[in-house]
Parts: C-alpha cells; structure tokens; sequence
C-alpha cells in the first residue's frame, strides 16, 4: 500500500523536535490490529471511497468525526482520512496531523449522514448493497 498523507516537513532531519516526544512517548510502537478491527478498518477504506465518489461533487470536503480523547469535533478531508486509515492498517495507529486551518462545518459531514447518502444513493439506483 502506499502512503498517500502529507510528506512530514521534518523527514530526515536529525534535529526534527519529535525525536524528544517520541523518547517520551512508552506506546509509540503499537500491537497489530486484530483481524476484526483490520476487517473493520478495511471496510472503513472502502465505505470512504464510495462516500467521496459520491459527496465532492457536491462539494463536501470530508467528514467530521468527535474526538472522544477532547471532546472536540475534528474536520477531515478526503485525503487525510484515507491516509489515516491506511496507517492504522499499516502500523496498528494513526499518526498526529495538523487539522484544517479554520475549517468550514458545512463542508463536512458525519460518517453517518455519508453512510445514510450513499445508502439512499444505492437504493435509489437499484445498486445492490455490500
């Protein structure tokens, strides 16, 4: 798989500030994903693929997803949450990212509402569901 995020500004740096967070950091190297969370998250990069299809053209940028660790709502587009989820794929964790600057809330949507689209979509269509 190939890893489509945003090239790290700091890549190869010997002086890259992270190095001092990742010594402080005991979890940094994370346990394998089971093969239910891979299925899930597989099922995930899939589902997103079909979202995007369907919502950019209508100008959504991505989705919104609520941080349960800060409470705040976190506003991803397309690309980043593909990378995410490729990483966790990858190496059981998704990376840290810099969110959007000053991202507008219309421009997003929730997983569910971009489930309850393509459904609809789908269904309207005669396409057969996964």
């Amino acid at each position: 798989m190939s890893d489509d995020s945003p090239r790290d500004p700091f890549l190869d740096d010997v002086i890259d500030p992270a190095h001092a967070l990742e010594a402080l950091d005991d979890d940094h190297v994370h346990e394998p994903l089971s093969p239910e969370e891979r299925e899930d998250a597989l099922n995930d990069l899939e589902d997103l693929e079909i979202f995007r299809v369907l919502l950019e053209p209508c100008d959504v940028r991505g989705v919104v997803v609520d941080c349960g660790d800060c409470g705040e709502a976190h506003y991803v587009g397309w690309d980043l949450m593909q990378a995410n989820l490729r990483q966790l794929l990858d190496i059981g964790a998704t990376r840290v990212h810099e969110p959007p600057f000053d991202p507008d809330p219309r421009d997003y949507v929730t997983w569910e509402y971009a489930r309850g689209y393509a459904d609809g979509v789908m269904r309207a269509s005669d396409i057969p569901e996964n």
